[in-house]
């Protein structure tokens, strides 16, 4: 099994990125250690609090690097905005044990 450094690497300064452009409020609060919030949603976004193991997985790391292509590194939700229909995001983080 590879495990691909710079795409992990990558994935958090994205992550990083994305949270220093938000402020803080009482929703960023209520946010459990280990675990981070993201958007997901093609019109209407959907806030869900998802484990940071998530960003070791090559198929989350593929949309995060969409979200860059689509948003750049200013999210328009403040926080780490995801480009894909709340169906597939629950699918795949099902999948991958992230909730």
């Amino acid at each position: 099994m590879v495990i691909r450094m710079p795409r992990i690497i990558q994935a958090r300064k994205i992550l990083k990125r994305s949270l220093s452009n938000g402020s803080t409020t009482p929703a960023s609060m209520d946010i459990p250690k280990g675990y981070f919030a993201i958007y997901v949603g093609e019109q209407e976004k959907k806030r869900f609090v998802v484990s940071v193991s998530l960003l070791s997985e090559p198929t989350f790391q593929e949309l995060l690097h969409q979200a860059e292509e689509e948003f750049g590194y200013n999210h328009p939700m403040g926080g780490l905005t995801i480009p894909c229909s709340e169906d597939v995001f629950t699918d795949l983080a099902s999948r991958l044990g992230a909730f």
